[in-house]
């Protein structure tokens, strides 16, 4: 009976020996599993190569020395986006910063994710489904500065019967539908809205868009172009010189082209997002996320997505930009080099601008 008992004792023991390696394991395992996914949208517009992925990762890296980063970008296809977070879910990555192509078509997969405990962070545009945190900038009034900025171009030709031609992002793009809400809040009953389409945020499509809206209306009866991104403007701009026509045209991003345009006047007006800011919290949050911390001291406000849920958000504020205030914008905060800006094709513009 003796031996019995204290047989039993020593498998009791054994196993409880046992147990307590098997959790050790799990947890310096846990410890040593430190994998972030970044998705980014598209590669049309050329932000995210040149400016979020290198801001992100090396922020994250600051943060997370031995955080291991797995990227991809979906360029410009829903399904692909798709495919690559189930992707990203096989790799064991503990969070996701997701910027949507498809800000509703995600939806499942963002579940998918977050059904085997992965933390999704939404970035720039508001992914549906249960997301940990969302980063962006405050889209809808974005379109107010963009509409604003129209109208102030046009001065005295900013009548209710002036011709302003629309051309929006793409519908699959919730920014999409603030930039245009809020562009609608600042232009309607001021201007008359005689042609509005989406450009799908590609330059051919808008160059398209444009051309169309000439033939119908007539190139002297435009007055004004509303562009909801640069990448679209550099076509819109394209078509209208083709007509002969020299009008205010908006745009966003501060992409390069972008800037030299407002040199060179054939674009009047921009929004600059700095990166940085968006990128460096967004990194913050992941890490945070990983790490089993409270995001709020970053994510310092909420935000409800198009499905109705509400998460912690970090929203910033965007800044209106034209050939005036390029020099304290986007060159004061070195987003481009003045080389880079004022090359000799842009040399005396930027002169005239105080650049160089």
């Amino acid at each position: 009976m003796r031996r019995a008992v204290i047989g039993s004792l020593a498998v009791t023991m054994a196993l409880s020996v046992a147990a307590c390696g098997k959790a050790g394991d799990d947890k310096s395992d846990s410890s040593k599993d430190k994998s972030i996914g970044l998705l980014l949208p598209e590669n049309a517009t050329t932000r995210y190569e040149k400016f979020d992925r290198p801001l992100i990762e090396a922020k994250i890296k600051s943060l997370c020395s031995d955080c291991k980063i797995e990227y991809a970008n979906a360029a410009g296809d829903p399904a692909k986006q798709a495919q690559q977070v189930s992707s990203m879910i096989t790799k064991g990555v503990k969070v996701l910063i997701l910027d949507p192509q498809d800000a509703v078509g995600i939806k499942a997969s963002v579940q998918a994710a977050v059904d085997k405990g992965i933390k999704v962070v939404a970035y720039d545009r508001f992914a549906q489904g249960p997301v940990s945190a969302y980063v962006s900038y405050d889209n809808e009034k974005v379109g107010e500065l963009q509409g604003q900025a129209l109208l102030d171009a046009m001065g005295a030709k900013a009548t209710p019967t002036a011709n302003v031609v629309m051309i929006n992002g793409d519908d699959a793009d919730p920014n999409a539908a603030m930039f245009k809400a809020g562009a609608h809040k600042a232009l309607d009953g001021k201007v008359k809205i005689a042609y509005e389409q989406s450009g799908l945020w590609k330059d051919t499509v808008a160059n398209q868009k444009v051309t169309a809206a000439i033939t119908q209306l007539g190139a002297k009866n435009i007055a004004g172009v509303y562009s909801a991104n640069d990448g679209m403007a550099g076509g819109i701009a394209t078509a209208l010189k083709g007509a002969g026509i020299n009008v205010p045209l908006t745009g966003q991003d501060a992409e390069l082209a972008g800037i030299q345009r407002l040199l060179a006047g054939t674009q009047t007006s921009d929004i600059y997002k700095a990166y940085k800011p968006e990128a460096d919290a967004t990194a913050e949050i992941a890490v945070k996320l990983l790490n089993g911390e409270d995001i709020k001291s970053v994510a310092d406000i909420t935000a409800t997505s198009g499905s109705g849920t509400t998460v912690p958000a970090k929203l910033f504020t965007a800044v209106s930009v034209t050939k005036d205030n390029v020099k304290d914008t986007v060159v004061k905060d070195q987003l481009f080099t003045v080389a880079q800006i004022c090359t000799p094709e842009f040399a005396a513009a930027c002169k005239t601008a105080g650049i160089q």
